[in-house]
């Protein structure tokens, strides 16, 4: 298991898109969401991924153990999922050397909604921010995937 420390950006424009180097359809849900704990299931592309994630105490860092799974195993996942998913195109943007932005494009019930991750060995770590790169949203949890699944951006006011 490893500790995954990220921090997260509103995108303003589609300008990333000509800088990425490739780019993921997802599907995921959760079996489960309590107290910062969740337990996902993610089809991305055609390999399917099962995640566990701990609380964020700073909302930057938690622990995360994912693995891959059988794809017809994701999809038979999927049915013990909670209402509601996430369908996305990840993109993935080189910030500098070796870094690198994924850049989320939500679909469906959260279409309208871009966001930015960029995963640091610390939360303090110096990265390269392009000009597309919005207003940071790190520790807000509305802009969790597992509150977009309970809570879709379009519904927001």
């Amino acid at each position: 298991m490893h500790i995954e420390t990220e921090r997260k950006f509103l995108v303003k424009d589609s300008s990333y898109k000509a800088a990425a180097i490739k780019s993921y359809h997802i599907c995921q849900g959760y079996i489960a969401h309590d107290s910062g704990n969740s337990v996902r299931v993610r089809i991305r592309d055609k390999q399917g991924f099962l995640t566990i994630k701990g609380p964020s105490a700073d909302g930057v860092s938690r622990q995360e153990w994912e693995r891959e799974i059988p794809l017809e195993d994701a999809r038979e996942l999927f049915l013990l999922c909670k209402p509601g998913s996430i369908d996305k195109i990840r993109w993935i943007v080189p910030a500098g050397p070796v870094r690198y932005f994924e850049v989320d494009e939500f679909f469906g019930e959260n279409e309208g909604l871009v966001m930015a991750e960029i995963e640091l060995s610390q939360p303090d770590e110096p990265f390269e921010r392009p000009s597309w790169l919005g207003q940071e949203v790190t520790g807000d949890r509305r802009y969790y995937n597992a509150q977009l699944c309970q809570h879709p951006f379009k519904s927001w006011k």
